[in-house]
């Protein structure tokens, strides 16, 4: 797309400066030459002449002489200043061009960015056109988060500059926007559905090609929605937001999925913004409640914590599943406070239990990247008289990665208060063991979808021997979750796992049903004491999904 800097403005800076220079030339130029011509006519020399003779005691003629040599000087000066002051407008009609193609391109890619975008929007406003028949393609990167994570940002800048080449080389005669991170927008001619889908087809195979990035070779996929626009400027930005609610809508359809928008779309975006609206105030207000799930140690039945999650009745027995809040809160900014508030209710429940009842509590992975979130939580239990020796965090193994060296921050101003690390979701992350072995962490935890698929064939045998193995061989305790039949139970206790959890020792309950647990299972309560002086009691306190 070519920008001149008309469309910011400063077009119709050039005439003026130029003409402004032009205008005083010619002006002193007529002045010369009128000034020469009433000399001819006049024989304006033959009076001078007489002039200086008649007065040479005065030495006019040195003056005179005096006089042509500083009016030659001035005037070689001035053209040598509108010399200068040429290169000078120059210059700056060039910076100008400069600074509108900078404030209407992308920096990395090279490719035109949401402002110019937004001027395209006004100028076909502008124009009134009856007839614009336009697809517009909104892109997204899918992996490419994981890909910074792993190979950091230098890597997927580089990812970034290939998929935009790929875009230009693509749509030659087409205009390609970079509006944000990794999403792109593609306004191509024409309207006609079947050739749209079959385009959106070949974007993702264009973009799901292997990159070679740097000194590595990188997959990302795409997902691709589209929309349709048959009117004018106001049609367009509509376009446009139909084919980024249809990019969405692929999105969460799974890896490279192409859709096209509908109107149901719409009604989703509508939904999620009235969620994210009801999880402010609920964040802000508090309804959102740990709920607690027993952790039974299998070798001797008694219960070894409570692991809490978050729960979000927004009726009575009508709950928001936390698979959508979750994810809305990270993205939202707002997993902080409702952590810090969890943490807050799940330790005043947890320090009227027995002392050796765990409270195990999950740390959010974009928690991890703030490295005084530690301190913080630190600070809680302290206000709500809870050890934190009786605390245990859950991560899991891809979060550490995420962020190392703050995640290491966070991790050792925990450790060193006393609370202990258990690496949840084990085995199902990108991080290897050397990696690891760089921090410590007291259990593992095995995944459910290993605990699920047992006993359905010697492999999976052999993958949930070798965890208990490792956790045995490093001295650390193992969890197996999503345990929902005798069977199962009972093979993890044969392998010497330590700790169960599932729907068949527990479901998750409020705080009123975890102590009525605790004591139908013979775990006596301590009496109520104020937080001040009582000792410090635990539970299971994390945020989950499940």
């Amino acid at each position: 797309m070519e920008w001149s800097s008309a469309h910011f403005g400063v077009a119709r800076m050039k005439p003026k400066s130029g003409t402004r220079v032009f205008m005083e030339i010619m002006g002193w130029a007529l002045v010369f030459m009128s000034a020469a011509a009433l000399a001819v006519t006049f024989n304006l020399h033959a009076y001078l002449d007489s002039f200086l003779v008649a007065y040479g005691g005065f030495h006019l003629d040195d003056v005179f002489i005096s006089l042509n040599i500083a009016g030659l000087i001035g005037l070689i000066y001035s053209a040598v200043r509108v010399k200068d002051l040429t290169i000078e407008n120059r210059r700056r009609r060039e910076a100008e061009r400069n600074v509108a193609w900078i404030a209407a391109h992308d920096a990395l890619t090279g490719l035109p960015n949401r402002r110019s975008l937004d001027h395209k929007i006004d100028a076909v406003a502008s124009a009134r056109q009856d007839s614009f028949d336009r697809t517009v393609y909104s892109i997204d990167l899918d992996g490419f988060k994981r890909v910074n994570d792993l190979f950091g940002h230098a890597v997927g800048d580089e990812v970034l500059k290939i998929v935009a080449e790929r875009l230009k080389a693509f749509f030659p005669d087409e205009r390609v926007y970079r509006i944000g991170g990794d999403e792109f927008v593609v306004i191509a001619r024409g309207a006609d559905l079947d050739a749209a889908a079959d385009l959106g087809q070949r974007i993702v195979q264009q973009l799901t090609a292997p990159i070679d990035a740097d000194v590595m070779t990188v997959d990302v996929g795409a997902s691709v929605g589209y929309a349709f626009c048959t009117g004018g400027g106001d049609a367009l930005n509509t376009a446009i937001l139909h084919s980024d609610h249809a990019m969405y809508a692929a999105k969460t359809s799974g890896r490279n999925h192409v859709m096209a928008f509908d109107p149901s779309m719409e009604q989703a975006v509508y939904k999620r913004a009235h969620l994210e609206g009801a999880l402010k105030r609920a964040v802000r207000e508090g309804t959102i409640k740990p709920y607690f799930q027993p952790l039974i140690d299998l070798s001797s039945d008694r219960v070894n914590g409570f692991e809490a999650l978050a729960r979000w009745e927004i009726l009575p027995g009508e709950f928001v599943s936390p698979a959508e809040f979750i994810p809305l809160a990270e993205e939202t900014g707002l997993m902080a406070p409702l952590t810090e508030h969890l943490l807050r209710q799940a330790c005043i429940e947890a320090r009227g239990w027995p002392g050796e009842v765990r409270l195990a509590f999950n740390l959010s992975p974009v928690l991890l990247s703030d490295s005084v979130i530690g301190l913080r939580l630190i600070r809680i239990m302290a206000e709500e008289g809870f050890s934190p020796e009786r605390l245990e965090l859950e991560i899991t193994e891809s979060s550490v990665m995420k962020d190392y060296p703050s995640a290491q921050k966070v991790l050792g101003d925990l450790t060193e208060a006393g609370a202990s690390i258990a690496l949840d979701d084990f085995g199902t992350g990108y991080s290897s063991l050397s990696q690891l072995s760089g921090f410590s962490f007291d259990t593992i935890k095995i995944d459910r979808s290993f605990v699920t698929a047992m006993n359905k064939g010697e492999r999976q045998d052999k993958v949930i021997r070798s965890i208990i193995a490792l956790g045995s061989a490093l001295g650390v305790r193992t969890t197996a979750e999503g345990i929902e039949d005798e069977e199962q139970l009972a093979y993890l206790r044969s392998l010497g796992c330590d700790i169960g959890q599932g729907y068949l020792l527990g479901r998750p309950m409020t705080a009123e049903a975890a102590r009525l647990f605790l004591e139908t299972r013979g775990e006596k309560t301590p009496p109520a004491l104020s937080k001040g002086t009582m000792e410090a009691g635990s539970g299971g306190a994390a945020w989950r999904r499940a």
